[in-house]
């Protein structure tokens, strides 16, 4: 735990370093929970949102987009059960004055068995070598069996007490597993209570006049109050979805782990509307869809895993997440939920308005049901970020830090190096960057000897380094090194261009889903 610890630490050090991530308003000591996305980072969050969009939309010709507005109409949450469901059971440790998600202090102790796991297939890795069969290991182990049976055991009753809100069992059994407060050390601890989540606000010129409004929690509902319009004047025909991407707040009490859980975030989300029966299909599909998708960045099959919901919110009859192994565990990173008709039946109650779909094949009309991905685009920034930095032991006995960013991703593409800032070598280099910006982000860099570039670029995770060096003004040639292999090539200029083109480009990438 400790070393999980200090390669989280090292994250956040080097998100700050290097440009990518900021604490929001910091001169003034900062904003709990909520972070500014600096120079790389606003180009590193472009292009994961970009890599979704043209996954779901693009090259789906049964999906559109939607941008639908933050304020929305208060009744469409009381529609939607936020109102009255959207809660967090929260507890206080006495002595500490801490506030602490109940939930997550139960899964935060499965996390510490998961981790005793991983220590005993660590040890037999070692023991067995090339040999060891790590998926009989987990089956067969009598250790590591008892290590599973204890986490599906304690899981499966918080989420029974979870759905049956029975606040009490959740509070006996964090008393059981003798789960202490993290700060004082202490079992002292308050009731638990259930603390809704969305922030409010209000619209008027006056107060007396004013509506009470919510920031929305999610970015779903824009989706489904527009299903119609966006139905008819895209006459689509289920099956078919909608897309959309945008900020969400809630007002997170116990917000942590840096960028994981914020109070504004932005979520990426698909809602798939098919015809009622056949949901289980889709639901499967859209699974397998959103798993390939994930694994076509090359961050490791082994960081992914599905995890049933033991614990189905009030709308769905399936849910499921793909769990990422974050540098603090395996956590949520997205969710495919079958929603059922909940949604649309109860939007329709709510606002006297049919909001069905006319089957010209069943000849029938109905509310659609729907199938739901939901990713949370930060979350998934930093599941790209904490998996691309690792620190490299040389053949040279020295180290380097090196973001491994999938290529296609990267904040700039290639940086281009003047080998010395004179001989009319940074005047070929800023030609070589402006016919390469038209294409690519690109960046100039002439400060320090060319080794100390290298590293600065390697830390920075451009994919790509160009330098340009006296032989270039005579033949036209530059050395291209790959961040990845620190391997260099002579290549001419006029192929620089098509070489960083068939490292980035999103078809390259995309296609390894198919």
């Amino acid at each position: 735990m400790v070393k999980q610890e200090d390669d989280f630490k090292k994250v956040i050090s080097h998100a700050k370093e290097y440009g990518y991530v900021f604490q929001s308003s910091e001169i003034y000591d900062g904003l709990s929970a909520v972070y500014d996305y600096a120079q790389n980072g606003a180009e590193l969050k472009k292009n994961i949102r970009e890599y979704w969009w043209k996954a779901m939309v693009q090259m789906n010709d049964n999906i559109v987009g939607l941008d639908s507005a933050i304020l929305m109409h208060p009744t469409v949450w009381k529609a939607s059960g936020h109102v009255d469901a959207f809660n967090d059971p929260l507890i206080d440790n006495k002595d500490s004055k801490k506030r602490y998600r109940a939930d997550v202090l139960v899964e935060d102790y499965t996390a510490k068995i998961e981790a005793k796991i991983d220590k005993e297939v660590a040890k037999a890795h070692k023991r067995f070598g090339d040999s060891f069969d790590k998926k009989q290991f987990l089956e067969t182990n009598p250790r590591v069996v008892g290590y599973q049976e204890q986490i599906t055991t304690i899981l499966k009753r918080l989420g029974k007490s979870l759905e049956k809100e029975d606040l009490v069992d959740v509070k006996n059994l964090i008393e059981e597993l003798e789960i202490a407060c993290p700060v004082s050390g202490s079992r002292n601890w308050t009731d638990v209570k259930q603390f809704n989540l969305m922030f409010g606000t209000k619209l008027g010129a006056s107060a007396d006049s004013a509506m009470n409004l919510y920031l929305r929690p999610e970015t779903a509902q824009g989706i489904f109050v527009n299903f119609l319009n966006v139905q008819k004047t895209g006459r689509m025909k289920i099956p078919f979805g909608i897309a959309q991407v945008g900020k969400a707040f809630r007002n997170e009490i116990v917000a942590r782990q840096f960028i994981f859980r914020q109070r504004e975030f932005e979520q990426m989300e698909m809602q798939f509307f098919i015809r009622p029966g056949s949901q289980k299909e889709w639901y499967e599909t859209w699974k397998e869809k959103r798993m390939a998708w994930h694994l076509s960045l090359g961050l490791g099959a082994e960081n992914y895993r599905f995890h049933d919901h033991e614990k189905l919110a009030h709308y769905a009859d399936a849910a499921a997440d793909i769990e990422f192994k974050f540098p603090f565990g395996f956590k949520e990173l997205e969710g495919i939920h079958s929603r059922t008709d909940f949604d649309l039946g109860s939007h329709e109650k709510f606002s006297g308005k049919k909001l069905q779909y006319f089957d010209p094949e069943l000849n029938e009309s109905y509310v659609p049901y729907v199938v739901e991905t939901s990713i949370g685009l930060d979350r998934m920034f930093l599941a790209v970020f904490s998996n691309s930095l690792v620190e490299e032991e040389l053949e040279n006995n020295t180290t380097r830090t090196v973001l491994k960013l999938p290529a296609v991703l990267a904040p700039n593409k290639a940086a281009v190096f003047p080998l010395v800032k004179k001989d009319g070598l940074p005047e070929l280099a800023q030609e070589i960057i402006d016919d390469l910006k038209w294409d690519f982000n690109v960046v100039y860099d002439e400060k320090d000897a060319v080794g100390r570039r290298y590293r600065r670029q390697d830390a920075n995770g451009t994919p790509f380094c160009i330098t340009v060096d006296h032989q270039s003004l005579e033949d036209n040639t530059v050395t291209i090194r790959h961040r990845d292999t620190m391997e260099q090539q002579r290549v001419a200029i006029a192929d620089v261009k098509s070489i960083i083109h068939k490292e980035v480009d999103m078809k390259t990438w995309l296609q390894r889903m198919l």
